[in-house]
């Protein structure tokens, strides 16, 4: 399998430590009644603006993110999304879907030194509905090669039957989707170069990290071992809006107990807390927070990242 050249992505000691805020339906949630357009694409523009110099790449989308792309302060690789947010209600499977005016031809032109995907994927959901799914990731793997842009592509697993995946129900199978789906997409077919996945347990259910211990650490530690074994890519981790703390300590133990993951993807655990600066006292209130807490969150897991995360060879 020929891996793309990742050297634009990751730092110089060959990892991840990419910054994310290519959250769209997410980002609007958090602004509530001043999610507007505007306010989505100057958000965007202060994180580019105050943490792309502490990050080696940065992921933003299309349609509210281009005024960010443009003011990437550290001038690092830049990673396009090009899914629409969320998915296709009206049907059964959480269907995905294009953005209509993009194609990674278009992505490229307009930048791209990466072009990532989000999908989300149940193994053991019918095949009808994953072979749909699996289709539109070799569709998209085509274009990548066609075009010789990497791809990445973002799992985010679920059950529809249980719901709630913060809950507990769902944290006594989610090793079991998530490394069985890192297992399936790391087949050559689908063309991916770098996978973006959940940590493969939920910490917060962990004995000694939550509240409530479903699962101890050597049954963590095993699920950990399990998806190092379960792929032949790169493949980093996403905040998946956790804290910054709960996030760094689950590096620590990832890397302790046989991850080897390279580095991070990282977007509402560094800067999430500048949406609400945003919304109560405005433009220059969320930059100070950005250049505060939003840095010294950063600078804290760029850290953590760089004494656990497996340098790209």
């Amino acid at each position: 399998m020929t891996i793309k050249d990742l050297s634009k992505l990751v730092d110089d000691n060959g990892i991840y430590a990419a910054v994310a805020v290519d959250q769209r339906g997410a980002m609007r949630k958090l602004l509530g009644d001043q999610g507007t357009p505007e306010n989505l694409s100057l958000f965007k523009k202060l994180v580019a603006e105050v943490l792309t110099p502490e990050g080696s790449s940065f992921l933003v989308d299309p349609e509210f993110g281009l005024d960010a792309a443009k003011a990437n302060a550290a001038n690092s690789g830049l990673i396009l999304s090009y899914e629409q947010t969320g998915y296709i209600k009206e049907q059964a499977g959480r269907l995905p879907r294009l953005i209509e005016n993009q194609s990674v031809q278009r992505l490229v032109q307009q930048g791209a030194d990466a072009v990532k995907f989000l999908l989300y994927y149940d193994v053991d959901e019918s095949d009808e509905i994953n072979q749909k799914k699996q289709a539109m990731i070799e569709r998209v793997g085509s274009e990548c090669k066609a075009e010789n842009v990497p791809f990445l592509l973002e799992i985010l697993t679920y059950d529809d039957e249980i719901g709630d995946e913060k809950g507990e129900a769902f944290a006594k199978v989610k090793p079991h989707k998530v490394n069985e789906a890192m297992k399936l997409f790391s087949e050559e077919r689908f063309g991916i170069d770098t996978l973006k996945v959940e940590i493969p347990v939920n910490m917060n259910f962990v004995e000694g990290f939550g509240s409530k211990a479903l699962m101890t650490q050597e049954e963590a530690a095993e699920a950990f071992k399990a998806q190092a074994a379960s792929t032949n890519l790169p493949y980093i981790y996403l905040s998946a809006g956790v804290t910054a703390q709960l996030f760094n300590d689950s590096l620590v133990f990832a890397s302790e107990n046989g991850s080897k993951f390279n580095g991070v993807l990282c977007g509402r655990a560094t800067w999430k807390g500048a949406t609400e600066a945003l919304i109560t006292d405005g433009e220059n209130a969320a930059r100070e927070w950005l250049q505060s807490e939003g840095l010294q969150n950063l600078k804290a897991l760029n850290e953590v990242n760089q004494k656990t995360a497996t340098p790209i060879r």
